[in-house]
């Protein structure tokens, strides 16, 4: 399922439903929680960043399944907080581009990044400057901001060169959405 709270306002936890389940309860605006297949189908060829909140090894296949069925699977990235899932990901889908979620500031910021099989450092906006970057840069990483809601600030992060910016509203960031 695609959602991006672990668990829907009614209380009911995303990953202890069955699909029966998560389906009786709708979004705000009505519309039914989608899967990741239909989201991808919807998403008209756009690029998809996808953060997994939790993952049980059991299922890896499964969601692995579903991004190399996509007709265009390297438009497909994953990330996660937990970077044990990244690094198990990282063996089984060495082809898809894998990256870890960070709202620390590392005294290495590649180490983790390079230990979970990754290329990405999606780093909490607040906590990157030019050190941090130039390290990722140095070491092949990218760095991608989250969460950038305003102009100011992603322009800060773009002039340190991030690869990448996450926001909740990217009209309010002055560029392309």
């Amino acid at each position: 399922m695609v959602h991006h709270d672990p668990a829907l306002p009614s209380g009911l936890r995303i990953a202890e439903s069955t699909l029966d389940e998560l389906r009786q309860e709708p979004l705000a605006d009505g519309s039914p929680i989608p899967t990741l297949p239909e989201a991808m189908a919807a998403s008209g060829g756009l690029r998809l960043y996808i953060e997994v909140k939790g993952l049980d090894p059991r299922w890896d296949g499964a969601l692995l399944a579903i991004i190399r069925a996509d007709a265009r699977p390297e438009r497909c990235q994953l990330h996660a907080f937990d970077h044990r899932v990244t690094a198990r990901l990282s063996v089984q889908a060495p082809e898809v581009t894998l990256g870890v979620l960070s709202a620390s500031y590392p005294l290495d910021p590649v180490r983790p990044v390079l230990a979970a099989g990754a290329r990405v450092l999606w780093q909490e906006a607040g906590l990157i400057d030019g050190a941090l970057v130039e390290a990722c840069a140095a070491a092949g990483v990218e760095v991608i901001a989250w969460t950038v809601n305003d102009a100011a600030q992603a322009a800060r992060l773009a002039g340190l060169g991030v690869a990448g910016l996450c926001g909740n509203w990217p009209e309010r960031l002055g560029g392309e959405a």
